[in-house]
């Protein structure tokens, strides 16, 4: 008992607070890792998994049966449901996937601000657990394996103060992740892609759903970057 009281009580304690410069140059490096061709590969994957974990938190509320995600060696996913082809589950469903990263990104900035980043990469570790769950490939395994074994090491032997930049880091990842996907949409002309499904469902083009995505990740954005550093104790406002 005491050891669980000891493990939930660093789980729920208030770090402090890093300084300003200290997001921006957290959000420096977060912007080099989505950025730079080489480092995009490997971080984008966790956009991926975020991207299908939407897909599958969705689907799973819209009362759709989940049967599985894949990950592939391309960083693409897939997440495959069953129920009714078409209506309201569907397309909530369909939208999720490239919502999600700004939507978790813009979770995690509150999160943060209040102290508990800890906590936060406690809440990651277990999304990934019952992510492993809903697995169907051996790549895709191996990815979460590797994520949530490096997540659950870092959370159980890092200092808390590393444990708040990681946390951070991982925020502005997410945050600025959620854009460039949605940017490089733009550029495809995928008929199995998120927006291509969406437009013969609805009838609206694709090219406006690609829209909504590059919008909802840039709110986000802008939205997470504003509590990320009002929480250090910068207070910014937007012109109307």
């Amino acid at each position: 008992m005491d050891t669980l009281s000891t493990f939930l009580e660093r789980i729920a304690a208030v770090q402090p607070l890093p300084s300003p410069q200290l997001v921006v140059v957290l959000g420096a490096l977060a912007l080099v890792l989505v950025g730079l061709p080489a480092l995009w590969r490997p971080t984008r994957m966790l956009v991926t998994i975020t991207h299908e974990a939407g897909h599958a938190v969705v689907a799973r509320v819209c009362g759709r049966e989940l049967h599985g995600i894949q990950l592939h060696h391309d960083t693409s996913g897939v997440t495959v449901t069953r129920g009714r082809p078409s209506g309201p589950g569907m397309v909530a469903t369909l939208m999720a996937g490239y919502t999600a990263p700004a939507v978790v990104g813009l979770t995690a900035a509150a999160i943060l601000g209040t102290g508990h980043a800890t906590a936060l990469l406690w809440a990651f570790l277990l999304a990934l657990a019952l992510m492993l769950l809903a697995i169907r490939n051996l790549y895709g395994l191996l990815v979460i394996l590797v994520v949530g074994g490096g997540l659950g090491a870092a959370t159980w032997y890092l200092p808390v103060e590393w444990q708040g930049l990681l946390a951070y880091l991982l925020c502005w990842v997410l945050l600025l992740g959620a854009v460039r996907p949605t940017l490089e949409l733009g550029r495809t002309r995928d008929r199995g892609s998120d927006p291509a499904q969406l437009a013969r469902l609805t009838h609206v083009p694709a090219v406006l759903w690609t829209w909504l995505f590059v919008v909802v990740a840039l709110a986000g954005l802008v939205a997470g970057g504003l509590v990320l550093f009002q929480a250090s104790g910068v207070h910014l406002r937007l012109p109307l």
